[in-house]
């Protein structure tokens, strides 16, 4: 019982930072609608730059950008598997939440990687003959609809007359809220990550209050809330639930440890899925101190949470070509890193 009370309470507080913080970065974009294709389409040099940018923000919607940006002939080939490269996918959030420090770190190196191996790659693409998907419309990847946030007018409206979205969303940020003021999640102490936590959350709940019914009923709740949240909490409660019995109850530090080349391959074929969640694992294992930084920036490299899922329907041809060469890019770093003892 007390194992699954930590681990529910963990994963709660991993669910929460993570909603939390993808609200930011969608809210963030709709504010700043139409200025970012402005920027990106330019030099290869600032395709390369602003793709890696867009792929190591937390969570899937730079990689839907880029995505939304290849498919629409303003990026590379090249700049697209930089970007997938840089991209940890909702992954990153958790990643903040367990080890901010060395997250940034990673997320410094992904950064650097995705610029670096996009020019390599636009060089070696003529080489293979590789004929990168032509220009077209797509639409509805991930519509950008104006959001009047600071109508400070309909606020009071949005207060009478509450809808139950808003209502739940308001009413889980306030517990949730309470809990870590109180103690019952997180922190023990008032120290740094209790601060930004009730920041973040009584931020959060200033965004809720604030923006439109439409905004918040096709943004946050239907696309972040009913599609995410309860997708996070799972993973992350049962993987933590698994790796402590594991360490508790079997010797999973030693069998990782005595197999570790096994393990470094397979979170290299468990990174192809195109979906975040599996992943999770390898990140849960680092923290954890059973697997070195040469796999968790292998995983890295090679997934992209569930950001490569749009060009999966539109060209199947080029979302293969690009796992397949985050895959070499990624298995060829890990292999280097592990056999220096990183």
């Amino acid at each position: 019982m007390e194992i699954l009370i930590d681990n529910l309470k963990h994963g709660l507080m991993i669910t929460v930072f993570v909603f939390v913080m993808m609200m930011f970065i969608d809210y963030l974009n709709v504010l700043t609608k139409g200025k970012m294709s402005r920027v990106i389409k330019g030099g290869v040099s600032r395709q390369y730059i602003m793709a890696s940018f867009l792929g190591v923000t937390p969570g899937c919607l730079g990689a839907f950008m880029n995505v939304s940006f290849y498919v629409r002939g303003l990026i590379s080939f090249g700049a697209i598997v930089g970007g997938m490269i840089a991209t940890s996918g909702d992954e990153a959030f958790v990643m903040l939440a367990m080890f901010p420090g060395k997250a940034l770190i990673l997320f410094g190196i992904l950064f650097l990687l995705g610029i670096i191996f996009a020019y390599i790659t636009d060089k070696i693409v003529p080489i293979l003959k590789i004929k990168p998907c032509q220009e077209c419309e797509l639409s509805g990847l991930h519509p950008q609809d104006e959001c009047a946030c600071f109508n400070f007018r309909e606020v009071l409206g949005h207060i009478k007359k509450i809808s139950l979205n808003r209502f739940l969303l308001l009413t889980l940020l306030v517990v949730v809220c309470y809990g870590f003021i109180s103690g019952l999640i997180g922190p023990n102490s008032w120290n740094w990550q209790r601060v930004t936590f009730v920041l973040l959350l009584s931020l959060a709940g200033f965004i809720v209050i604030t923006v439109p019914e439409h905004y918040l009923e096709k943004h946050i709740w239907e696309h972040i809330a009913k599609r995410h949240l309860w997708r996070i909490f799972l993973w992350s409660f049962g993987v933590l639930l698994l790796m402590d019995i594991g360490l508790r109850f079997w010797d999973l530090d030693i069998f990782v440890k005595t197999h570790m080349f096994w393990v470094f391959l397979i979170a290299g074929l468990v990174a192809m899925i195109p979906e975040s969640g599996p992943h999770l694992i390898f990140v849960m294992m680092f923290a954890r101190g059973l697997v070195p930084f040469s796999v968790l920036l292998t995983s890295s490299i090679i997934q992209d949470g569930h950001g490569m899922l749009p060009l999966l329907s539109y060209s199947v041809k080029d979302s293969v070509l690009i796992k397949l060469f985050n895959l070499v890019i990624g298995l060829g770093i890990g292999i280097i890193l592990y056999s220096l003892g990183f």
